[in-house]
């Protein structure tokens, strides 16, 4: 049997193959793909930014699935729905001993290291399924991007009253800005998009939105009376804007990189001691972080209607994955549907 894979064969070149069905080894899951979140990482594949990437490449890491094949003794039945964690991790390493298989040192993450759920079927460790119970399909697809954001607010174990800024009004952040007011937290937004900024500021219950201009101390200032943010969360991936977010923390504040960069960040070490600062590095995220996000939508807490804005099949894929990678305008999150 054959089955059909959309292909990043070269920056800008997307091409449909046919391929074989995946052979499922004894202790895996064969599941059909039912839809795929399109992220930032894949229009950054597809336009040759990735900083970690061989090609050619199937992307696609936000899935939704439905169960084919099981093991002897699975907990999953055939036609079941199911939420991929896509971290492969190995189980052994000095990480996943500490229980943080999220930052595995021989990690291998779906779509990224090997190739990814933009294809009809995937062969997993069962591991790596959890049970939609009721979910829609959208919904499942969203749970991997929105626990980004909810590790991120874990990582830097954000309380009620607590006034934080997310910096950075993409998907990612607008996940941490979500897990953060979910806590209790007093939520800002800061972004260089007004348009971007008031949409995803009215999805997340933001206290205020801050535009990154000219006048961003000033405004910083003004949100939070000259005392700075109790916690600051980057989601922008870009190297100044991580490095300018360094004012904005208040004396004995803390700051969590969310976004990564292939490059050197650099900070004012006394203005780092003067506050005692807290700096974390939040990577990935865990199945504890899926079954949080997981709760949240069953409990209705997260608008999915607002945040899934547009939709395409594999075929469209081809022309509607380059173009959203270009033109940003009313988009929050782009699914391709395998029905």
């Amino acid at each position: 049997m054959t089955m059909r894979a959309l292909v990043c064969k070269a920056p800008g070149e997307l091409v449909l193959e046919t391929r074989p069905l995946p052979l499922r080894q004894p202790d895996q899951v064969l599941v059909r793909v039912r839809r795929i979140g399109i992220c930032g990482t894949d229009y950054h594949i597809y336009e040759g930014k990735h900083p970690f990437l061989n090609y050619p490449r199937v992307m696609g890491h936000e899935l939704a699935a439905e169960v084919v094949e099981v093991p002897q003794g699975s907990r999953f039945s055939a036609g079941d729905a199911v939420i991929i964690n896509p971290y492969l991790s190995c189980g052994t390493c000095i990480a996943c001993r500490k229980g943080k298989p999220n930052c595995c040192t021989r990690i291998e993450v779906l779509g990224v290291h090997r190739d990814g759920g933009m294809t009809e079927f995937l062969a997993l460790p069962e591991a790596n399924l959890l049970a939609a119970n009721g979910l829609s399909l959208d919904a499942c697809a969203a749970v991997e991007f929105l626990a980004i954001g909810a590790h991120a607010v874990r990582r830097g174990g954000v309380g009620p009253g607590e006034r934080a800024l997310v910096v950075g009004a993409g998907p990612i952040g607008m996940g941490a800005a979500l897990f953060a007011r979910l806590v209790g937290a007093e939520v800002h937004l800061l972004d260089r998009d007004t348009e971007r900024l008031a949409n995803i500021g009215s999805i997340v219950g933001a206290i205020s939105t801050i535009v990154a201009d000219a006048d961003v101390d000033a405004s910083v200032t003004a949100a939070t009376g000259g005392e700075g943010f109790d916690i600051v969360f980057d989601a922008t991936g870009a190297a100044a804007s991580m490095q300018k977010a360094f004012d904005f923390v208040a004396s004995g504040g803390r700051y969590v990189f969310v976004s990564v960069v292939k490059d050197t960040i650099s900070f004012s070490d006394p203005a780092f001691h003067g506050r005692e600062m807290t700096l974390y590095a939040s990577r990935n995220s865990t199945n504890a972080d899926f079954e949080t996000v997981i709760a949240a939508l069953r409990n209705g807490h997260i608008p999915i209607d607002r945040i899934v804005t547009h939709r395409t099949d594999p075929d469209g894929a081809i022309s509607n994955l380059p173009r959203w990678a270009r033109e940003k305008t009313g988009l929050i999150k782009a699914l391709i549907e395998l029905e």
